[in-house]
């Protein structure tokens, strides 16, 4: 039977719409928001901001989230420190203040509550590994995950394969850090060779004048050469080899000492094998993840909330392949 032209065309346009879907098809991603460390309240915000840009931006589902179990584990109190020699009376007056209240919970620490906490941690620490198993390279592969986020997450996650984990990342998968990712995983130096870069330290929360790296990559998020910030924790990030990332955003001072010109990484993109990692040191305060206009003690603004996200989804999807940029390292910014 023989098929005119006609009939073909009308085929392919019939066809078009379904082929078109299936190209916009949402990639598949994991959200990981544990802690064994600080335990930022932001991760709230985070989760919420995470989800509406899924929604709004139809780029990505979150298929899920690798949670913080709810357990609350008693904790022993913390001895004050050590009076200073030279302390003056109103040290010395703060110091008795700290030690009777300390002395009072002490006092509350008896044998059941020890041992609660001590039953508290245990439970703890089985959800937790219960929670990761999501992050195993068999479940990536049975969910068929695009990518993993790992929203300000801190300490030594108990991964049950870390080594398995990086290597699916090099393996063509995406991996997108906030924040405290940087300040997670410290001994285990393929994951910071990964990621390209590790917190070392952070001071008070200041302004921040940030400087585009590229103001072409989908992570400037079309806001341009300059991200002025009122308020943030800035990072000071150590363990960067320049040579091997692309920097996105930078400052050329340390953001606590104004006068000192150096040049501080803020924010970057790499290649990890055949996979993307994208990372941002930003993402501390709420009201950096939360465009919400009734958001509690707000400092920065609502368009600077709408720039982090639109930072942060450009970089998610520079990440999962869906949008284009280089990752070119390009070490000679100053």
């Amino acid at each position: 039977m023989k098929i005119s032209l006609r009939t073909i065309l009308i085929l392919a346009l019939a066809a078009a719409p379904a082929l078109s879907s299936f190209a916009a098809e949402a990639k598949r991603v994991i959200v990981c928001t544990v802690t064994t460390g600080f335990r930022h309240s932001s991760i709230s915000e985070a989760e919420k901001t995470l989800e509406k840009l899924s929604k709004e931006s139809g780029a990505y589902t979150i298929v899920d989230f690798a949670r913080q179990p709810e357990i609350v584990i008693p904790k022993k109190p913390n001895k004050p420190k050590d009076l200073a020699a030279d302390a003056d009376d109103k040290a010395k007056a703060k110091h008795e203040a700290e030690m009777k209240h300390y002395e009072a919970e002490l006092a509350k620490w008896t044998p059941e509550v020890d041992k609660a906490a001590k039953d508290a941690q245990a439970a703890f620490d089985v959800a937790v590994k219960k929670s990761l198993e999501k992050l195993s390279p068999a479940n990536l592969a049975a969910q068929k995950i695009d990518g993993v986020i790992f929203a300000n997450t801190t300490g030594d996650l108990p991964l049950p394969d870390r080594d398995g984990f990086i290597k699916w990342i090099e393996d063509g998968h995406a991996f997108m850090g906030m924040h405290s990712a940087s300040d997670t995983f410290h001994p285990f130096r393929p994951y910071i060779e990964m990621l390209g870069g590790e917190f070392e330290t952070h001071k008070a929360q200041v302004g921040a004048d940030l400087v585009a790296g590229d103001t072409a990559h989908p992570a400037n998020g079309g806001i341009g050469s300059a991200l002025n910030l009122v308020q943030e924790e800035m990072y000071h990030i150590k363990s960067q080899d320049r040579s091997k990332v692309r920097a996105l955003w930078f400052m050329r001072h340390d953001p606590n000492v104004v006068t000192e010109q150096v040049f501080f990484p803020v924010s970057w993109c790499k290649k990890a094998g055949t996979g993307r990692v994208f990372y941002t040191s930003l993402g501390h305060r709420e009201d950096l993840w939360s465009d919400s206009a009734d958001l509690k003690d707000r400092k920065n603004p609502v368009e600077t909330s709408k720039q982090y996200q639109a930072h942060i989804l450009g970089g998610i999807k520079w990440a999962l392949g869906l949008v284009e940029g280089s990752s070119e390292a390009n070490p000679d910014l100053k």
